[in-house]
C-alpha cells in the first residue's frame, strides 16, 4: 500500500470518529484536523488546511465570541500563542459560548508542536445533571458510582494518552495519526474483506476487556470471540455489501453495553467494498444512567397513579372496618360472626396492601407512641458505643424530665443513630461526640449531635441534603442526611446544619407533643366531607363513651365550636368540604382549644400531611376504634 492510499485511509478514518482533533507543529503550523474540528467551530477551509497558522484560528474564535467578551483581542492571541508555545500536557471541561460543553485534552510532541481532541460531552453532562436532580428516591449508589466513574474515566484516559506519547517517537504522518487514535475512547479499527483487521488503535481490550490488543491480521471472529462475533456478524455482513449501520449489544464476557458503528469502505471509483471501517465504544454508563432515569420516572408515574385511589380505598376500608365493629357488637348468630370476622380481617389485609404500596411509592408515615425520652436516648446510647472505636468519646446530655412525649421513636433513633455515625467518620481516628437533648420553651423537641472534626465546608451547608452528595468519596452513599431531614420534614419539624467552635453541630428539631390522657370522654367534635365516613367515626366515638356533633367544613366547625365551649376533642379530616383544609381550621383556634387528632388517607410525604404533624397526631386510614382509643390513651398506636 502506497503512502497516499494510507494518508487517504487514515484521513477517512479520522473523519468517522465523533471528536475534533488537531495537530500543530513546532513553528504553530497545521499539519492535520478532522472535519469534526471544522465543524464543531464552524471554520472557514483556509484554517482547516495544513498549514494554516494556529494565531489566525485563535483570532477567528475569539472574533466569533468563542471566549466571551473580550477587551483586548490582540492581547488576547498573544497570550494564547505563548501558552501553545509553552505546552504542557493537560485535560479540561469547557462550556462554550452556544451552551455546548466540550472536553480539551492534549500533548506535546516530541519533535514539537502538539496534538489536542475536542470531544463534546454536553449530553453527558446533562444526563448526568437529570440523574442527580430526579433521583430521590432512587438507590444512591447507581447514581454516585456512575458520576465518579465517568469522570475517574476521563481523566485516567487523558493521563494514559499522556504517558503513551511521551514514549513514542513520532517522525512521519502515520505515527503521529495512530498516536492520536490511541487517545480516543474507542477503539478504531479497519477489517478487509476477507474479515482480518489491516488496522487497530490498540484500544479493543479498553473497550472489551479479556480480548487481546495486537489483533493486525487477526480474523476478527477471533480477536472478539465467538459471543460478541455472533452478535456483530449481520451488521458486519451488510456493510461488505454497502450498507452502513449503528448498533448496540451486550459484550456477555464483560457485561458491557458496546455501541459499534459499521461504515463502508468503498474504493475510489465506487465500484466495490474495500473493507469496513469499525467504531467501537463502551456506552455502558450511558445505558446505565438511562435505565436509571427509566426505573426513576416509572416510579414516579405509579405513585401519581395509586396516590388518588389509596385515598378513595383507605376511606372505603375505614367504613368497611367501622361497620363490622358495630355489627360485631349485636347480638348475632354464631355464622355471624365468623362471617363478619372474616370481612374485620380483609380489610386489615387491605389496610396493610395501602401500606405495602406506599412503601414502594412513598415514604412510611411516622407511627408516634408515649415515649420517655430517657429511656429513648439509653436505648440508643447502647447502640451507638458498639459503633464507635476506643479513641472516639459520646458524651450525652439529657436536659429533659420524666415527662411522656408523642413521637415515633424508631425513626428518632435512625435519625440519631445517623448522625452520630457521620460525626464518627467525621472525627477521624480520635475525637469527641455530643449528643445534647432538651425541650425548647415547651415547642421543640432538640437534639443536637456535635462533633470534633474539620466541620463543613460552605458547599456541605449548601448541598448537605440533596440525594447522592457525599464527602466521603466512594465510601458514602450521599443519603444519610436526606433520610434524617426527609424524617424531619414528615415529623413535623426541621433539619438544621451549623460550624461550632470546632467541628459540625447539626439540630434535629421535632414538634414537642406531650402525650395524650384523656381521664373521661366528653364532647367531640367530629369534621369530615364524607357522610359514609362520618357515620363511622362517630359510632367509634360514641362506642369510646363520647358524645358526637359533626360539620364537614372548617366553617361549620367553627360555628359549633363557638356555640359549643364544653367540646373536649377534634377529630378532623385534612382535606375538608370549601376552601380550608383542616390544618387551616386549627391553626385559627385559639390556644387553649380542645385536644385534635387528625385522619387522613394521604402519604406521609405529602406537604399537607407533613403541615399536620407539626400541630397534632394524624391517623392514617383505615384505621379500627381500639387504635383512636390507644391514641387517646396516649399509647402505641401500632
Amino acid at each position: 500500500m502506497d503512502r497516499r492510499t494510507k494518508e487517504s485511509m487514515t484521513q477517512a478514518g479520522l473523519n468517522l470518529i465523533q471528536q475534533a482533533l488537531t495537530i500543530y507543529d513546532q513553528d504553530l503550523r497545521l499539519v492535520l484536523s478532522n472535519r469534526r474540528f471544522q465543524d464543531m467551530f464552524d471554520l472557514p477551509n483556509t484554517l482547516t488546511t495544513a498549514g494554516a497558522s494556529f494565531a489566525d484560528t485563535i483570532r477567528h474564535l475569539a472574533t466569533l465570541g468563542e471566549y466571551g467578551p473580550l477587551d483586548d483581542i490582540d492581547a488576547f492571541v498573544t497570550e494564547r500563542v505563548q501558552m501553545a508555545r509553552d505546552f504542557e500536557p493537560h485535560y479540561m471541561e469547557r462550556t462554550r459560548a452556544n451552551g455546548q460543553v466540550i472536553s480539551v485534552e492534549g500533548a506535546p510532541l516530541p519533535q514539537g508542536g502538539w496534538v489536542t481532541v475536542y470531544t463534546d460531552i454536553t449530553q453527558v453532562k446533562r444526563q448526568e445533571g437529570m440523574l442527580r436532580a430526579r433521583s430521590e428516591e432512587l438507590s444512591g449508589q447507581l447514581s454516585a458510582y456512575s458520576a465518579e466513574l465517568g469522570e475517574t474515566n476521563r481523566k485516567l484516559e487523558s493521563t494514559i494518552a499522556a504517558l503513551e506519547q511521551a514514549k513514542r517517537e513520532l517522525t512521519e504522518i502515520e505515527a503521529r495519526t495512530r498516536l492520536t487514535t490511541e487517545m480516543m475512547p474507542a477503539h478504531i479499527a479497519h477489517v478487509g474483506p476477507d474479515r482480518r483487521y489491516t488496522y487497530s488503535n490498540r484500544r479493543l481490550s479498553s473497550i472489551m476487556p479479556e480480548r487481546p490488543s495486537d489483533i493486525l491480521g487477526r480474523h476478527i471472529a477471533e480477536a472478539l470471540g465467538a459471543q460478541a462475533y455472533a452478535a456483530i456478524e449481520q451488521n458486519l455482513n451488510m456493510a461488505l455489501q454497502g450498507q452502513a449501520s449503528v448498533f448496540e449489544f451486550t459484550d456477555t464476557l464483560s457485561s458491557r453495553r458496546i455501541r459499534a458503528a459499521f461504515t463502508p469502505d468503498r474504493n475510489a471509483k465506487d465500484t466495490g467494498i474495500n473493507g469496513v471501517y469499525i467504531l467501537s465504544m463502551d456506552v455502558t454508563e450511558e445505558t446505565q444512567a438511562r435505565t436509571a432515569l427509566q426505573q426513576q420516572s416509572r416510579r414516579e408515574l405509579a405513585s401519581q397513579l395509586t396516590s388518588g385511589l389509596a385515598h378513595d380505598f383507605s376511606n372505603l376500608l375505614t367504613i368497611i372496618l367501622g361497620a363490622q365493629s358495630r355489627l360485631n357488637q349485636l347480638d348475632l348468630p354464631p355464622q355471624a360472626k365468623t362471617l363478619i370476622q372474616a370481612t374485620h380481617d380483609a380489610a386489615r389485609r387491605g389496610g396493610d396492601l395501602l401500606n405495602t404500596i406506599a412503601g414502594m411509592t412513598g415514604t412510611r408515615a411516622p407511627l408516634p407512641k408515649a415515649t420517655r425520652l430517657g429511656d429513648l436516648i439509653d436505648n440508643l446510647t447502647t447502640m451507638a458505643k458498639s459503633t464507635l472505636p476506643d479513641q472516639i468519646q459520646l458524651k450525652v446530655t439529657n436536659s429533659t424530665d420524666d415527662r411522656l412525649w408523642f413521637l415515633d421513636p424508631g425513626m428518632v433513633q435512625d435519625a440519631l443513630l445517623n448522625l452520630i455515625l457521620n460525626a464518627r467518620d467525621a472525627c477521624g481516628d480520635t475525637g469527641m461526640i455530643t449528643l445534647i437533648v432538651d425541650v425548647v420553651k415547651e415547642t421543640w423537641i432538640e437534639f443536637t449531635v456535635c462533633d470534633t472534626g474539620p466541620g463543613f465546608t460552605q458547599t456541605a451547608l449548601e448541598q448537605a441534603f440533596e440525594p447522592f452528595y457525599t464527602t466521603k468519596g466512594a465510601q458514602g452513599t450521599g443519603l444519610g442526611l436526606t433520610m434524617v431531614y426527609d424524617i424531619a420534614k414528615m415529623s413535623g419539624g426541621d433539619l438544621l446544619l451549623r460550624n461550632g467552635y470546632r467541628g459540625a453541630r447539626v439540630i434535629l428539631r421535632l414538634p414537642a407533643r406531650r402525650a395524650m390522657t384523656q381521664s373521661a370522654p366528653g364532647l367531640a367534635l367530629l369534621i369530615d366531607d364524607q357522610p359514609d365516613l362520618r357515620d363511622t367515626m362517630r359510632a367509634m366515638l360514641t362506642s369510646l363513651g363520647y358524645s358526637v356533633v359533626e360539620a364537614a367544613s372548617a366553617d361549620e366547625a367553627q360555628a359549633l365550636l363557638t356555640g359549643l365551649p364544653e367540646v373536649t376533642l377534634i377529630l378532623s379530616d385534612l382535606q375538608l368540604e370549601g376552601d380550608k383544609t383542616g390544618v387551616a381550621f386549627v391553626e385559627g383556634l385559639p390556644d387553649n382549644h380542645p385536644l385534635v387528632i387528625f385522619m387522613t388517607s394521604l402519604p406521609a410525604h405529602h406537604e399537607l400531611a407533613q403541615a399536620a404533624q407539626r400541630h397534632a397526631p394524624v391517623l392514617t386510614k383505615p384505621f379500627t376504634q381500639a387504635q383512636l382509643g390507644q391514641l387517646l390513651q396516649g399509647t402505641d398506636t401500632a
